[in-house]
């Protein structure tokens, strides 16, 4: 009786994986979008973003914050403290140049939830085409 299930069981998993494979293959061998135009590509990653890292020590946490890329990234910590009367803090932005290296503190009275950076462009994205005309 157990010899029936278990050879069941392979034939099923047998016959789904077949049926994936033959799903994916016809996937890959769908044709190109009608107009003859072909699909617009998908965007490279950008460069920006400095590396941070932030270290937690009792109820003070300091981030550091390093930028490889030729944009100025806008950094900020925001700290979430776990007692509920204690005050959550953001910090104020700061400019990470290229090449750069800032150090962000915050603290919480007694024990730190959570600690994360967010990230922003400080100056507008750089003109793609210079001399084009804008909108």
């Amino acid at each position: 009786m157990h010899a029936i299930r278990h050879g069941f069981g392979a034939f099923a998993s047998v016959a789904v994986l077949l049926t994936g494979v033959a799903l994916a293959a016809e996937v890959c061998a769908a044709p190109a979008p009608a107009g003859g135009r072909p699909a617009p590509a998908a965007q490279e990653p950008e460069d920006f973003g400095a590396s941070c890292r932030t270290d937690v020590e009792g109820s003070r946490v300091t981030a550091h914050c390093q930028n490889p890329y030729p944009r100025t990234d806008r950094v900020r910590l925001h700290v979430e403290c776990e007692q509920w009367w204690d005050v959550d803090t953001d910090s104020a932005p700061v400019d990470v140049g290229p090449a750069d290296y800032a150090r962000l503190t915050g603290r919480c009275w007694k024990e730190v939830r959570s600690a994360w950076i967010t990230h922003e462009p400080a100056d507008p994205d750089p003109d793609p085409a210079p001399g084009s005309s804008g909108p």
